[in-house]
């Protein structure tokens, strides 16, 4: 009885904690608190429900549409509260939202689950697809067909709405008080990163188009919902990847502040550079609860990108140091693009996507708490190939990230 009852103790103080896998260090764990009792699951799904041709994917869900029916059989398995969808192209009749809505997550799909309603959700314009009027790409004509009028859009993009936005959520949204930053100017963000030539040392933009860039290339959300454990900021964006560019590395730059803007964002001061699109000035609240959340296409330690903006991001003092979520599924897809090449540093579990080729796996897709919210669980919707609910994920090259938090009483 003597050795026994140590264990029991120890067992007992244990009770409610949750083992953790600190970010950096595969094999440290803290304990937190047993979840509060409102807990809401908060998820992220970059779902590749884009089209190249305005109204496409309007088209293709009035048709019936097999991935977007893997789409939704995902959701209807993890059951986010909230969620954010890129990718998901909008278009100004909301009727893409309102198919997927009615059509695909009100009815239960193969592999999926229950069928799933959200009663109120959030989309707004975004900057990709809109044109600049400006040679962005410099290559002497402004617009043009294809590729060049994509890469002189606001964001890129092949028509407007290309690759939106689009939040679900069980809760209400104080949709009154939203606040989007689809305007927000890039020289406006002091000591921004803009483009330079590195054979000449000039800038890649010309004061006069530097001077109309906007920075979000498609637009950052302040949404708060009414949850039942109070406000909670759902600040949504998806950053341009660090790709498709030159020796200038204009996309990189750019990722890399859209990235920081949530950084200033959260940060404490004053900021009247951050306005938005109503023209109120300033950051969030110092008290306000958040979970940033999308794909903000910059893995931490592979990959294109510059790093350290996420690095910091996720570092930052009022985001709550968690678990990473990991996957089964990342694992595997790791192993496999191992044997044919493609090594990286980061682990493997921490993946949200397979990105294919000389890519492969990699962290791009995030949901980060707010310091002020308890962490409760966390994962990956990443299924190991020998699970039947595996072929679901191939709708998209992303998989699905969700946290649940306790957000109190």
């Amino acid at each position: 009885m003597r050795a026994i009852l140590p264990l029991w103790l120890l067992l007992q103080a244990c009770a409610g904690c949750v083992r953790m896998h600190v970010y950096g260090d595969p094999e440290a764990y803290v304990a937190q608190p047993a979840a509060a009792t409102s807990t809401l699951r908060v998820a992220t799904y970059n779902t590749s429900l884009y089209d190249d041709a305005g109204n496409g994917l309007v088209r293709r869900l009035e048709a019936g549409d097999d991935n977007a029916r893997r789409i939704a059989a995902v959701l209807q398995r993890v059951r986010p509260d909230i969620v954010l969808l890129n990718e998901f192209d909008y278009d100004d009749a909301h009727r893409a939202a309102d198919l997927f809505q009615r059509d695909y997550l009100e009815r239960a799909q193969a592999g999926g689950g229950e069928p799933l309603r959200y009663p109120h959700r959030y989309l707004a314009p975004v900057n990709t697809g809109v044109p600049s009027g400006l040679d962005l790409d410099r290559n002497g004509v402004v617009g043009g067909a294809g590729r060049d009028r994509g890469n002189d859009a606001w964001g890129y993009g092949l028509h407007p709405g290309q690759y939106g936005m689009l939040v679900l959520s069980r809760h209400p949204i104080d949709a009154a008080a939203v606040r989007t930053f689809q305007l927000l100017k890039w020289s406006a963000m002091p000591g921004a990163a803009r483009p330079t030539d590195p054979g000449t040392g000039a800038s890649y933009y010309p004061d006069a188009i530097w001077a109309q860039l906007r920075l979000s290339s498609k637009s950052h959300w302040d949404v708060p919902i009414q949850t039942p454990g109070g406000i909670v900021h759902l600040l949504a964006s998806h950053p341009t990847p660090p790709v498709f560019d030159g020796p200038e590395d204009r996309n990189g730059a750019r990722n890399a502040d859209e990235i920081r803007l949530w950084r200033e964002y959260i940060s404490p001061g004053d900021k009247p550079w951050l306005c938005d699109d109503s023209g109120r000035c300033g950051g969030l609240d110092a008290d306000a609860r958040f979970v940033i959340a999308g794909d903000l296409n910059n893995d931490p330690v592979d990959g294109s990108g510059r790093h350290d903006a996420i690095l910091e991001l996720l570092e930052h003092p009022r985001v709550l140091r968690q678990a990473t979520p990991r996957s089964e599924g990342a694992v595997e897809a790791a192993a496999k693009h191992a044997g044919a090449g493609v090594a990286h540093r980061g682990a493997a579990a921490h993946a949200t996507g397979d990105f294919g080729g000389k890519v492969g796996p990699l962290r791009l897709d995030y949901v980060l708490p707010s310091t002020g919210l308890q962490l409760v669980d966390n994962g990956v919707y990443w299924p190991a190939s020998a699970d039947p609910a595996s072929a679901l994920v191939t709708a998209s090259d992303h998989r699905l990230v969700w946290v649940d938090v306790g957000t109190g009483d």
